[in-house]
């Protein structure tokens, strides 16, 4: 028994010669193509679809396309609305305006599918933050450092060293010391030899060592007076006699 073969070619009826179309096309359901009674409202629902969104198809833009007249298209728009392949809603628009809008469905009854999300876009990168310019080193504590040469030879420093090390020699003026009890705080009893590290050193010192405070200053002598006695100069704070003249008159 032969066996049919379903790509035959059948031997009457339509006999379809299939193009891939790319663009300016639709599709449309058979439900809607095939369905008994008028040629119009197919030929009608069959346009609507073809068109753009936003095109009016309205009936007088729907008889300017056709040749049928005013009724039938009519009629054709109510099947089309009553089986539910086309809805007219009149809405009200912010400014007030009434329109008509015409939403055609490609299958009545059926949800309707989700439109995918727009894709979003990345969010733009922002700048990077301007670069912080390094602090001025405290041009005081940077010459300190600079000097330390002149107390030891081998605490010579490069400018970046200088410059790593200047805020905590900074640290240390703002806590009251000078320059003389800085330089000896950082130069006094050194490891004999040759310092391999003089700035790591100094550094360690900066971190460990308490601040160096500054010497009280000494008071100031008294300023010199005239004994009215004996004409003699002394120290004192008031003008009078001095030490031996008041002994030899309380003698």
């Amino acid at each position: 028994m032969a066996t049919a073969n379903p790509n035959a070619v059948p031997s009457s009826g339509v006999i379809h010669i299939r193009v891939r179309l790319t663009k300016d096309f639709c599709v449309l359901a058979n439900r809607l193509l095939q369905r008994r009674g008028s040629a119009v409202t197919v030929g009608v629902a069959a346009y609507i679809f073809s068109l753009p969104e936003g095109a009016p198809i309205t009936i007088k833009s729907l008889r300017e396309h056709f040749d049928e007249g005013e009724i039938l298209i009519a009629r054709a728009l109510r099947e089309l609305e009553a089986e539910g392949w086309l809805e007219r809603r009149v809405q009200r628009m912010p400014d007030g305006r009434v329109v008509t809008r015409t939403y055609v469905y490609d299958a009545p009854g059926t949800t309707p599918a989700t439109p995918p999300p727009p894709p979003q876009r990345p969010a733009p990168t922002p700048p990077p933050p301007p670069a912080s310019r390094p602090a001025t080193p405290n041009p005081e504590a940077s010459s300190i450092l600079r000097a330390l040469p002149l107390a030891d030879g081998r605490l010579t420093l490069s400018p970046r060293e200088v410059t790593s090390l200047a805020p905590a020699v900074a640290a240390w003026l703002e806590s009251g010391a000078n320059l003389t009890t800085i330089t000896e705080a950082l130069s006094a009893s050194l490891p004999e030899g040759k310092l391999h590290s003089p700035a790591g050193l100094l550094s360690h010192r900066l971190k460990t060592t308490p601040t160096p405070t500054a010497p009280k200053p000494r008071p100031k002598p008294h300023p010199f007076q005239d004994c009215p006695k004996c004409d003699r100069p002394f120290r004192a704070p008031e003008p009078g006699k001095c030490r031996d003249c008041r002994e030899r008159a309380a003698a």
